[in-house]
């Protein structure tokens, strides 16, 4: 890895897959003697979290929960 001018560097893929790690996720660098260790912030939403954050309010629908159950259902 290299530190770019704006001191930023990339987690590559294979570990940002193995630890789960998506765009967004919050983390913090904590100094560890002379190691620094890259860990998940404590109070972070979760990948999840964010999504149903961002689609909250935006349904467009004006069928009630039944009306949509029968038209998934097919009846």
């Amino acid at each position: 890895m290299r530190l770019n001018s704006k001191g930023q560097v990339t987690i590559p893929a294979a570990l940002r897959a193995k630890h789960h790690l998506h765009e967004g996720d919050e983390l913090e660098v904590i100094e560890d003697g002379t190691a620094l260790r890259i860990v998940r912030a404590e109070d972070s939403e979760t990948r999840g979290q964010r999504l149903v954050r961002e689609m909250r309010g935006k349904a467009t629908t004006n069928l009630s929960t039944e009306e949509l159950m029968e038209l998934l259902r097919g009846e």
